[in-house]
This record gives structure tokens, C-alpha cells and sequence, in this order.
């Protein structure tokens, strides 16, 4: 089940070799090298594995990206800010709600768009009359007669799985929030904070993914790190063994549970993001997660979504490339009232990064809340138009405009289709209450707002 087939080894060498370039190091020979080889073998990859683990890091390489965490607290621009609360344990609580289903929602919204770019997702937009995008995906109905096969192939995908299963992603036919990963692993760190505590090792967390994880279920860096521990590897091995989606989005989507316990207090927020991020993650990969949920964690003390990002920032290296596109969309959201000017600059700058890397979504999720005016309709929606991982966007957006808002101010429109319900094929979860999970996730952050 585990062994590579020789053209899913050609695939992760072809991905490293990319990786390895992102990463700063000077791929030219092994590259060259690979190009001369017309039908490579197992042994062939093998040996420009080996080579590209020895590429030298590019002397004008600019930017400090270590992956330990000693390493990126020294690297980071300030002390992270720890937030006074003024919260009583109910509205903490419904903070907590309104971050699980402002997440629910926001992924709901993006998913049947998902790695789409921001031009696709505005055709499906144009031809159901929905643009610009304020409520669910609209089904189309009547498709036009030149609409491109992407789109007809998208539209039947979505509507095939609504008949086969009941549970549907667009406007009419929501009655509950559909499986998805960036669902599944909110609801599987919930279950380690349970069962570990708060001193939860990187090591518990493989642990939780080989007991209640498929693993067909998991993706890219997941699935590599999944097979790896299966091998026998552990942590951090688990992240870099034949593993080129390191960078990848996988850890920033399981950030949110960390900020939800840690209200207040984002070194701590990120700190547990740190520790699940290094299973799968280096340095972009893992900054992601502990960016984001250093985010939440503000966002129960702050609704200023500049001091919220600037909590980000602070438990970041200052000079990696994750830093650097979010100073460029602060920057650029100064300098431009459309988000689609803003979004322009993001694509032309870090359009050569996968549509499922950190740092491109990263710097979409960003837009979304800087655009979105703390509106909460409006900043999911403004992330989703972005395209690229959408789903993903959608559900970090939606998580921290949940939080600064609360459930109870949540819109209407947004929240009752869900009907309180999620699927997820975390072994035991499938069928949970929204509210149940938040319940469960006050508990836990209790014993950190007590501390």
C-alpha cells in the first residue's frame, strides 16, 4: 500500500527539485542532470534525490527561515503581545462558537470552487448573475452552450455528489457542513487537547492521525508525513523524508483549535501550532500555522484586524518569505481601495507558488480580512474570489471574523443552512454538533485562560 509507484516517485523528485529552489538552493546541475535522462529509474531519482539534498543555499539567498523553534523565536521582529482579557466565560464561549462556525461556513463557501483561480470562480460567478459573490455558490442551471470543459466537469462533480450523498455545497442545497479536511483537523486537534492536554507532544499528534485518520483522507505533506510514520519514521523526519509539500498549506488549515484555547495569548497559540506543523512542515509550512493561529488567539481580545496580524507577525521570522507577503498585502492594501488591485499584485508576485503553497493563500487570507472591513459575509466572500486553495481561505477567514464577532452576530444566511451539523470522517465525529465541538473547545481553553 505504501510503496511508491516509479511515476509518483518521478512526480516528488520532479516536486523537489521545485521545492528545493523555493527553499533558496542552487538546483542548476541537478537539474541539468535530470533533463539529460530520458527514462529515469528508481535508481536515477534516487540518486538526484541524494543530489539535491547537497545543492548549496544561493549566496544572495535572502531571507532566515530556520524550522526549530529556539531558532524561530530568535528570528522573530518582537515579543509576542499577551492580550488583557475582559471576557466573561459566556462570551468567550460564543466567541469560540462563532470561530467553529464562521470556519464551517467560510469553508462551505469556497468548496466548489476549490483550486479554481480568481478567473474561474468569477465565470461561475458571471454566468449565475452572482457577481460579486455575497451568498453560497448559486447552481447553474442553464450552462452555456461555449462554457469550457473545466467548469461543466466542476458543476457535475458537485451536483453528482449532492445526489449520491444528500449533503450539497451550494445555495438550496446545504443542510449541514459537508466533509472536509480543514473540518476534520479542527475537530482531530480538539481530540488531542483531550486526551494529551496541553503538553501534547509532535509525536501524539501522529499518533491521533494513525487512530482516527484515513488515510486516504489526507492529502500532500499529510499523506507523505502519514506514510512516513507508517514506515516508522518519527518527527522531525516525518516532515522531510520524501516529502516536497513541506511548504505546502497542510499545517496553516489545522491552526484554528490552538488560537481557540490560547484566547489572549498568541506566543502560547502558536507554540501548540508549532507542535502539530512540525509532524508534516518546515519553516513557510509551519510559520503558516503559527501564524494564523496566533490571529485567533488575538482576535478574542481585539477586533482590529491590523493588531491582529500584526499578533501574527510577531511570532514569525521577520525575514522569511511568509513575513514578507504579508507586508506586501499591508502594504498594498494601503496603496489600493479594490481588493482586486491588491489581488493582481499577490498573483504577479507569488503566482509561481503551487495554488495549495502557504505563502500565496496566506497572503489571499490576509486581503480578505483587510478588504472585508470586518464584515463578515464580505471578508469570506473576498477570499474566496481570490481563488487558489479556496476552501482553505474561506475557513480561516471565516474563523477569525467568527471570533471577533461571536456566534450570536454571525448573519443568519451564513449559519442556519449549516444546521449545527458537520460530517467528517474523524473516526467517532461524523454527525457532531457544531456547538457540542465549541462546548468541548471552552473547556480546553479554560484551563489556559485560568493560567
Amino acid at each position: 500500500m505504501f510503496d511508491l509507484r516509479l511515476e509518483e516517485f518521478k512526480r516528488i523528485v520532479f516536486d523537489e527539485v521545485v521545492q528545493r529552489r523555493e527553499e533558496g538552493y542552487d538546483t542548476r546541475d541537478v537539474e541539468e542532470k535530470l533533463s539529460r535522462i530520458r527514462e529515469p529509474s528508481i535508481s536515477d531519482l534516487n540518486n538526484i534525490l541524494r543530489d539535491l539534498e547537497n545543492c548549496p543555499l544561493k549566496a544572495d539567498f535572502p531571507y532566515v527561515e530556520p524550522s526549530d523553534l529556539d531558532s524561530i523565536i530568535t528570528e522573530r521582529p518582537e515579543a509576542p503581545k499577551r492580550f488583557e482579557l475582559a471576557l466573561s466565560d459566556d462570551e468567550i464561549l460564543d466567541k469560540i462558537y462563532g470561530g467553529w462556525l464562521g470556519r464551517c461556513a467560510g469553508c462551505m463557501l469556497g468548496k466548489p470552487v476549490e483550486g479554481f483561480n480568481r478567473s474561474q470562480v468569477e465565470l461561475w460567478l458571471r454566468i449565475t448573475n452572482a457577481y460579486p459573490l455575497d451568498d453560497y455558490f448559486p447552481p447553474i442551471r442553464d450552462m452555456p452552450d461555449d462554457a469550457p470543459k473545466w467548469l461543466r466537469d466542476r458543476v457535475s462533480q458537485v451536483e453528482y455528489a449532492f445526489k449520491r450523498t444528500g449533503v450539497g455545497v451550494l445555495r438550496g442545497q446545504i443542510s449541514r457542513v459537508a466533509r472536509d479536511d480543514d473540518i476534520d483537523y479542527t475537530i482531530l486537534n480538539l481530540y488531542v487537547l483531550e486526551n494529551y492536554g496541553l503538553e501534547f507532544t509532535t509525536v501524539n499528534i501522529g499518533e491521533t492521525w494513525l487512530t482516527l485518520l484515513p488515510y486516504w483522507q489526507v492529502y500532500t505533506a499529510e499523506r507523505v508525513a502519514y506514510r512516513n510514520l507508517v514506515k516508522g519514521l518519527t518527527p522531525p523526519e516525518t516532515a522531510t523524508y520524501m516529502n516536497p509539500y513541506r511548504e505546502w498549506i497542510g499545517a496553516q488549515i489545522r491552526a484554528d483549535v490552538w488560537g481557540y484555547v490560547a484566547p489572549g495569548k498568541p506566543e502560547l497559540a502558536a507554540e501548540l501550532a508549532y507542535r502539530d506543523a512540525r509532524l508534516s512542515h518546515v519553516k513557510n509550512g509551519i510559520y503558516g500555522e503559527m501564524f494564523v493561529s496566533a490571529m485567533i488567539s488575538a482576535a478574542f481580545a481585539t477586533d482590529d484586524v491590523g493588531e491582529i496580524v500584526q499578533a501574527g507577525l510577531s511570532v514569525i521570522p521577520r525575514n522569511s518569505r511568509l513575513a514578507e507577503a504579508v507586508k506586501d498585502v499591508l502594504n498594498w492594501s494601503v496603496k489600493f481601495n479594490d481588493w482586486r488591485d491588491t489581488l493582481s499584485r499577490i498573483y504577479e508576485k507569488y503566482g509561481s507558488y503551487h495554488p495549495v503553497h502557504t505563502v500565496n493563500n496566506a497572503a489571499v487570507v490576509l486581503m480578505g480580512l483587510l478588504y472585508g472591513g470586518g464584515d463578515y459575509g464580505k471578508s469570506i466572500a473576498i477570499s474566496v474570489m481570490g481563488g487558489l486553495d479556496t476552501d482553505c481561505n474561506g475557513a480561516t477567514v471565516g474563523s477569525i471574523l467568527g471570533v471577533i464577532l461571536g456566534a450570536e452576530a454571525l448573519p443568519e444566511k451564513w449559519v442556519k443552512p449549516l444546521n449545527d451539523l458537520v460530517e467528517s470522517y474523524v473516526v467517532g465525529y461524523n454527525g457532531s454538533r457544531v456547538s457540542e465541538l465549541a462546548e468541548r473547545t471552552f473547556r480546553m481553553a479554560k484551563k489556559t485562560v485560568e493560567v
